[in-house]
């Protein structure tokens, strides 16, 4: 068998297996690692407006705006109109901060066994990789 030689190809592989570990983990609380991610994030910037979230999260602002609609729906952030009345602005609610306060050592365990398989010297020199990105 050949190895595959496409860097995208090997990249993506690693990065929907690790984000499944992450899923799995944070399945009982009924959200995914990327809403998690999103939702620190909020948390981290608020009250946050949809263009700087886009901004520090890399993703295009119609994307955040999607997400942000959906964890809406879950009751996790509210969306308020901004000082500027065509910029929405993020807020987390009670309930988001309960999910972020139980998710927490969910996330800390995945990240532990990731960096248990990896090894410390393996974790520095994956991050150095991918900074290079």
């Amino acid at each position: 068998m050949s190895k595959d030689l496409c860097h995208c190809i090997l990249l993506r592989k690693a990065s929907r297996k690790v984000s499944s570990y992450y899923d799995e983990a944070l399945a009982p609380l009924g959200i995914n690692i990327a809403q998690f991610s999103l939702l620190r994030n909020i948390r981290r910037m608020a009250p946050v407006s949809l263009t700087d979230l886009a901004a520090r999260v890399e993703l295009d602002r119609s994307t955040v705006g999607r997400n942000a609609k959906v964890l809406e729906r879950m009751g996790l952030v509210d969306i308020r109109t901004g000082k500027d009345q065509r910029e929405a602005t993020l807020l987390v609610t009670e309930a988001g901060q309960a999910v972020l306060k139980e998710g927490a050592p969910l996330w800390d365990r995945v990240q532990a066994d990731i960096e248990s398989r990896l090894g410390a010297d393996g974790i520095d020199r994956l991050r150095d990789l991918l900074a290079v990105l």
